[in-house]
């Protein structure tokens, strides 16, 4: 008997979910889904089942919020219960607001219109969990503490405190740099002034040089056997405007040895023309890509 194609076991474990949508019931099975890297990864304890779906159903609201076709992104989330559709609607009615607001007719938008979303998001969460595969590093779990934990007197406990101290750093700033660059999207997004992205476009220059200067630092002291760059690490971070090596070496010293907001910016001041290539890299749009060929109407 012929085995399914990954992508296929993916989209019969979404086709479950369907039928109750969002939230992940806790008694879903959606095994399939539950093994997927993206999702074991992002588990408190992913030898719990309830940890498990906790991840999933993040993970997909996630993806269908950054849903990249601008035209049938409102389709999918309703689909799946999310807005525009209203909690509790059954699937029937979901498909209906979804094809409504995709601008089809219901027939045409259940038989031909929705696979076609279905399998989209199926190679989201498949590329979602090729990306975890592909990670150089796993920012390290942590758990409730509720004693202190004091560092023994002993050069050997001193090194390993120093390690978790400097991995933390290094993770906190990467961290830091993906709420500036989550923010800018949003800021994007919400159409804000221009005056207002380019002020966070800088703290997120800050950011993320300040994360690369820690992965740098990191890396030579504590794991020069990894197989993995700064760039790399930093690049967890979030998409970045594309920059020369030598640009990102500036950027980077500018923000070396803890150095404020201030200082960063003072230290850039002349450099205009790298300002402008950040700046001017997240307001550039790109082109509309339709996903699904039109039934006869006008987009």
């Amino acid at each position: 008997m012929p085995r399914k194609s990954p992508v296929e076991a993916v989209v019969d474990d979404l086709q479950l979910l369907l039928r109750r949508g969002l939230p992940v019931a806790s008694d879903s099975s959606v095994a399939v889904l539950l093994e997927l890297r993206g999702i074991v990864g992002r588990a408190v304890d992913p030898d719990d089942q309830a940890s498990r779906v906790a991840a999933l159903d993040g993970t997909l609201r996630g993806l269908l919020a950054r849903f990249d076709d601008a035209r049938y992104a409102p389709a999918a989330r309703a689909l799946f219960g999310l807005p525009p559709a209203e909690p509790g609607l059954n699937l029937t009615a979901r498909r209906e607001l979804a094809a409504r607001v995709a601008g089809h007719e219901a027939h045409h938008f259940r038989k031909r219109v929705e696979p076609q979303l279905v399998g989209k998001l199926a190679d989201e969460l498949l590329a979602d969990a090729d990306r975890f595969t592909r990670s150089p590093m796993i920012a390290p779990r942590l758990a409730p503490v509720r004693t202190r934990q004091p560092v023994p007197a002993d050069p050997f406990a001193w090194e390993v405190a120093e390690h978790e101290e400097q991995l933390t750093r290094m993770w906190s700033a990467i961290y830091a740099a993906r709420a500036e660059l989550l923010c800018i999207e949003r800021l994007i997004s919400l159409q804000a002034d221009r005056q207002s992205v380019v002020r966070v476009a800088v703290t997120a220059a800050w950011r993320w040089a300040s994360a690369r200067a820690e992965a740098i630092g990191y890396l030579a002291a504590f794991a020069p056997d990894v197989a993995a760059s700064a760039d790399e690490l930093v690049a967890m971070a979030g998409w970045t405007p594309a920059l020369t090596p030598a640009q990102a070496s500036l950027l980077t010293e500018a923000a070396s040895g803890g150095a404020s907001r201030e200082a960063f910016v003072a230290a850039l001041h002349g450099e205009t023309g790298l300002g402008a290539v950040w700046v001017d890299g997240f307001l550039a749009r790109t082109a509309p890509n339709p996903l699904i060929e039109e039934n006869g109407k006008a987009s």
